[in-house]
């Protein structure tokens, strides 16, 4: 019965939430203003700012701040913290390089007149640059310290 009760009041998971989804927000009029309104661009992955990084960072710094820096709690989220930022900016940015170089690659065999490759064409935007990072870790250590402060 107190399930969502106790879930809604933990300062622990509501900082992340709340991180998560300004930098949703802003990601979100970010791309509106660039690029017009993209529905896809709802469910994809990569952009300014990362999402991932004020995730990840408001858990860090708010299971800091409740538990300690030398808690069990506090180095297990340090440390798949930032392998989740790794793979953000490392594995998935490579991963966005090489179905660019694909799609331009099948592009260049239909002006040929070549056969193109029969792929579907790749998402080109799932990774971060370390602005992005930067910016999203940002926004995710400030909504922690605010949640953090907060009196309940």
């Amino acid at each position: 019965m107190y399930i969502l009760t106790d879930l809604f009041l933990n300062k622990i998971f509501i900082a992340p939430v709340v991180a998560w989804l300004i930098a949703m927000a802003i990601k979100i009029i970010i791309d509106c203003t660039m690029s017009g309104f993209n529905k896809d661009r709802l469910v994809e992955s990569g952009g300014m700012p990362s999402s991932h990084a004020a995730t990840v960072l408001a858990l860090i710094t708010i299971t800091g701040a409740c538990i300690g820096t030398g808690s069990f709690e506090f180095a297990a989220v340090f440390f798949f913290g930032f392998i989740t930022l790794y793979d953000a900016r490392g594995v998935r940015f490579e991963t966005q390089r090489q179905g660019r170089a694909l799609n331009d690659l099948n592009d260049e065999r239909e002006e040929e007149g070549k056969q193109p490759l029969n792929i579907k064409r790749f998402t080109e935007k799932m990774g971060h640059t370390m602005p992005e990072l930067m910016a999203g870790g940002v926004i995710g250590i400030i909504c922690a310290l605010v949640v953090y402060y907060l009196p309940f």
